[in-house]
């Protein structure tokens, strides 16, 4: 079951520009966003912009502040409900790695994903070490559930953007959490809440009738 980040589990800001608040350059990284979301620049662009504002930053600071990070209620119930369906929950989202491995780390995420910094001596350098972009997020959701001998048709993804309709089309079933028009319009469920919690009935639902004789 995959879970973006940004609009999904981060809410009322993204995790690039809640950072950027605090290194100064928030104005340059939601203009980026916006853009992105408009399809009027890749990724690449976007990471190439927001990077530069982390130079002389220590990844000690940035995971401090990370504590902080704004979120959506009911992540460790929706962890648990996972574990109980027999479902390994990961990230899969285009937010900077850190911002992964600390949401990993802090709640039993599986795996994540994400573009890379470039660091020295645990001191972000301001350039981009790996890029990443909304057709990797889908192949690393692939190529994870091939690790796990699952196919991507028996998975689950819920995310809100641009970003994840490569991943929505490649999986089973998906869900438009608080989701922008194209999200809604590409995922097989929608659901608007302030708790991740209620996105899981239809999710339960769809399980257990795919499990059903008359299911697949």
């Amino acid at each position: 079951m995959f879970f973006d980040i940004d609009g999904t589990l981060v809410t009322g800001t993204s995790s690039g520009s809640f950072i950027a608040q605090r290194l100064g350059h928030a104005h340059e990284v939601d203009k980026a966003e916006a853009r992105y979301a408009a399809g009027d620049i890749d990724n690449h662009a976007v990471c190439i912009i927001d990077a530069h504002g982390w130079s002389g930053t220590s990844a000690a600071q940035v995971s401090a502040w990370l504590e902080d990070l704004p979120l959506i209620d009911g992540i460790d119930e929706a962890l648990r409900w996972c574990k109980s369906q027999n479902l390994v929950p990961m990230l899969a989202s285009l937010a900077w790695d850190p911002v992964g491995a600390h949401l990993a780390r802090r709640f039993g995420f599986a795996a994540h994903c994400g573009p890379k910094l470039d660091t020295t001596n645990a001191t972000y350098t301001g350039e981009v070490a790996a890029t990443f972009d909304e057709h990797d997020k889908r192949d690393f959701a692939i190529t994870s559930c091939r690790r796990v001998g699952v196919l991507p048709a028996r998975c689950i993804a819920i995310g809100d953007s641009r970003s994840d309709l490569p991943l929505f089309e490649a999986v089973g079933f998906s869900v438009a959490f608080n989701a922008s028009p194209d999200a809604r319009a590409q995922a097989t469920t929608t659901v608007d809440s302030t708790s991740l919690v209620d996105a899981l009935p239809p999710i339960e639902e769809w399980l257990l009738e795919s499990q059903s004789p008359t299911g697949w």
